[in-house]
């Protein structure tokens, strides 16, 4: 039988030393014992520093992100105690006396159940005390950790809860080297911070979560991607986000999105993801091609056999499976710039006659979700008999709203974060939040 959670205890390994008389010591141990004190204890004092800031901040600033979905096991440990919580209510149901030892939290009999033992609230939460980080399967984070049960009752998803400024922490070097130039980091820091709070605001309330951890909305890796310069960006940006004028005349959070290189101009969001905001009209950039990797801003030609492209489209879009085959792949929109275009909207002929019709954005993502070989719109797509081929494409990511790698070659030339923010998000202005 395995006893209740509260009775666990660590196992304590006590270091023993034979010392009862000072001749058994050399005078040159004495020192190297006295040493290790000191350095012991330096540990101890960087450890405190690990603590997390804003663990009481109002709750419409905590972060809800989606670390695991429909998974039946995960492994954690937490570097102190910590309690579990009833999900709904927030009181204490158990408490674990031990450290750095793994918890197995599984589904028992159609329960949520920690170290073996279920618990009747389909709702649990994990709140480590401070310096309030755990480890979730080998990657650690910070705050609390919320497992809620599916309506399967055979798997739950895992929810790291977490205030705004340590999850951005977490975001900035997953999205943005973090050598790069102080204004850049600020940059994304204050437009990350942006765009969370807008997704969190519009979506959140309809789901259990508010973001992912990948890039679906901006990717985060928790403590992992922390270093002294990210939360510099972090705290000299402190609650800042960019607001834009709305149609009712109130100044509001737009979703300042974001990509890696835009390939010499950004794109106007309505020929992206649909919504219309003068901040995320397209603008030239002439700063991104001296700071992209060679690949990314001029990306070499790929191929996809026929076949699979159909395949993956109708996957993605039941809607077309009255083409049956895609035969034919035809650009029906497109925005030029001096020197520079972007496919904005497909169109798709079946072995049917029937026709089909998608943005390019879509097009490129259902074909190669990682949106790593088809890197993005700008580009020019020829059959090649039994294969398509992209071709002459240039720019890295959907190319709305501030381009990163320009962010840093206009920081490169002295710009702040500020003029930067302003140039690729135009008419938005800065604002705190708290």
């Amino acid at each position: 039988m395995t006893p209740p959670i509260s009775e666990l205890k660590m196992p304590v390994a006590k270091l023993r030393f034979p010392i009862h008389h000072k001749s058994y010591v050399p005078y040159y141990c004495r020192i190297a014992f006295f040493l290790w004190l000191i350095i012991l204890g330096g540990c101890r004092e960087r450890q405190l520093g690990r603590t997390t800031p804003q663990m009481d901040i109002e709750p419409k600033f905590w972060i809800r992100v989606l670390l695991l979905d429909n998974v039946g096991a995960c492994t954690l440990k937490a570097e102190s105690f910590f309690s579990v919580q009833d999900g709904q209510t927030q009181t204490a149901q158990a408490r674990v006396n031990q450290t750095d030892v793994p918890v197995e939290i599984t589904i028992s009999d159609g329960r949520i159940a920690v170290s073996g033992r279920p618990f009747a609230s389909e709702q649990i939460i994990i709140f480590p005390d401070e310096p309030h980080i755990f480890n979730l399967n080998g990657d650690e984070y910070r705050g609390k950790l919320e497992i809620i049960l599916n309506p399967d009752s055979n798997s739950f998803d895992a929810i790291n809860l977490v205030p705004l400024e340590p999850y951005l922490a977490g975001v900035i070097s997953a999205e943005m080297p973090n050598y790069w130039e102080p204004e850049a980091l600020k940059a994304q820091a204050i437009t990350a911070r942006t765009y969370c709070l807008y997704i969190k605001n519009r979506f959140g309330d309809g789901r259990n979560w508010d973001v992912t951890k990948t890039q679906a909305n901006q990717r985060y890796l928790g403590v992992s991607a922390e270093s002294t310069q990210v939360w510099e960006a972090v705290n000299r940006t402190h609650g800042q986000v960019l607001v834009c004028k709305q149609a009712n005349g109130t100044e509001e959070l737009f979703p300042a999105y974001y990509g890696s290189s835009c390939g010499g101009h950004t794109e106007n969001s309505k020929n992206v993801f649909g919504d219309s905001l003068a901040p995320l009209v397209g603008v030239s950039c002439p700063y991104c091609e001296s700071v992209a990797k060679a690949d990314f801003f001029y990306w070499p030609t790929v191929w996809f056999d026929k076949a699979s492209v159909t395949e993956k489209l109708l996957k993605r879009y039941p809607k077309l499976t009255e083409l049956a085959e895609v035969n034919d792949i035809n650009c029906i929109g497109q925005s030029n710039y001096e020197g520079f275009s972007r496919l904005t909207r497909i169109q798709l002929i079946g072995s049917t006659g029937k026709k089909g019709y998608l943005r390019a954005e879509d097009f490129r993502l259902a074909i190669d979700p990682s949106g790593q070989k088809i890197k993005s719109a700008s580009c020019r797509i020829i059959n090649t008999g039994d294969k398509w081929a992209f071709v002459q494409g240039r720019g890295f990511g959907h190319g709305v709203g501030m381009c990163q790698c320009g962010a840093e070659g206009m920081a490169r030339e002295g710009k702040t974060a500020k003029q930067i923010l302003s140039y690729y998000y135009p008419g938005s202005k800065m604002r705190k939040v708290y």
